[in-house]
């Protein structure tokens, strides 16, 4: 059996070839691919970004998923990536933890996103996203567990429901899961290359297995996503910034509203909405790391009497356009995301 650092240079080398030859198609005018389109589309900065919070617990070292309670004002949980104690660290205000919640019968194989979504009766819920596959198809089916959100925030042992999930186009790696608060509805996207959205059936069975249907396209290296409080968009972050998408009302995705700017972070894997939906809070894998607030411009918000929609002024420029094709700038992001492949392989895994 091959070692993991093989695995990985291999794994790197071929997404250099399939990226390079992507950029050369762009280059010359030859053709794209969905990948490339949504890499190469430059985001623009947000210069209001403040940090929120520093995690400060020293437990928490590989934070990859964020999501803001339902019932307890001003607090934010987030969970360890992998090969660790299945558990949500409930953080205040200020990034101390207030409470750990341990999931009872849960593993912690590959842990890569959360979302607050309700259960059957209607109720607040932890999602807990064991999505991740390096391998790109080694794990058959993945599995979300879901807790109820305790109405007395303390550390405890709750016991887990387990969700298994099939891809209807076969296995393949994820980090990124969100539930729509308007329909409970889940969704995850693909990670690498021709990345898909996927959405959940209605109704999710705790028995067998639930189909994830491709309903859209996500970018290449999604790293995380959420909804808006209206579930009227959503968001999807990579590491080199993040991308804000409309939701039809009939569960598909629309249109790109806008690109967003992130502040450079050690290993950016997390972003969620803050309550009011005017803003993202993004945050990193690493010991110390600071949770950014991110203001979003006016074209990135929706509101309950208004259709999702791109905004015309707010588009790339001509120039930016044209720097985006450039072979130059082109081979410098397949070397990044070629960079970000081989690095997500091989880190603490086991």
């Amino acid at each position: 059996m091959p070692s993991v650092r093989a695995t990985a240079a291999a794994f790197t080398a071929f997404a250099l070839v399939t990226a390079t030859a992507t950029v050369t198609a762009l280059g010359t005018g030859t053709g794209t691919t969905a990948a490339a389109s949504t890499a190469a589309v430059p985001a623009k900065t947000s210069a209001d970004a403040k940090v929120a919070f520093t995690v400060s617990d020293e437990r928490i070292t590989e934070s990859s998923g964020l999501a803001l309670s339902r019932r307890h004002q001003g607090v934010t949980y987030t969970h360890n990536d992998s090969g660790g104690v299945a558990q949500v660290f409930a953080l205040g205000p200020d990034g101390r933890t207030r409470a750990v919640l341990t999931l009872g019968g849960a593993g912690a194989r590959d842990w890569e996103g959360m979302a607050v979504g309700r259960d059957e009766k209607g109720r607040p819920a932890i999602y807990v996203a064991d999505i991740g596959d390096n391998l790109g198809g080694a794990w058959p089916y993945v599995t979300v567990y879901r807790i109820p959100e305790p109405a007395r925030l303390r550390s405890q042992t709750i016991q887990a429901t387990a969700f298994r999930f099939k891809y209807e186009d076969g296995p393949r790696n994820a980090e990124t899961m969100m539930i729509n608060p308007r329909t409970n509805r889940l969704y995850i996207a693909s990670k690498l290359f021709s990345g898909g959205l996927y959405a959940a059936p209605a109704r999710l069975r705790s028995s067998g297995y639930n189909k994830l249907r491709r309903v859209g396209d996500a970018p290449a290296i999604a790293t995380d996503g959420a909804f808006a409080p209206d579930g009227r968009s959503y968001v999807i972050r990579t590491y080199f910034g993040a991308r804000i998408h409309a939701m039809g009302d009939d569960g598909k995705p629309g249109g790109l509203m806008r690109s967003v700017g992130i502040p450079a972070q050690e290993q950016g894997e997390s972003v969620t909405y803050t309550a009011d939906g005017q803003s993202l809070l993004a945050g990193s894998e690493g010991r110390d790391q600071p949770v950014y607030q991110i203001p979003l411009p006016k074209s990135a918000i929706t509101t309950p009497t208004e259709t999702a929609r791109p905004a015309a002024e707010e588009e790339d420029t001509p120039e930016q356009k044209r720097d985006s094709k450039g072979t130059g700038v082109g081979l410098f992001l397949v070397l990044g995301i070629a960079a970000a492949v081989g690095y997500g392989v091989v880190r603490r895994r086991s």
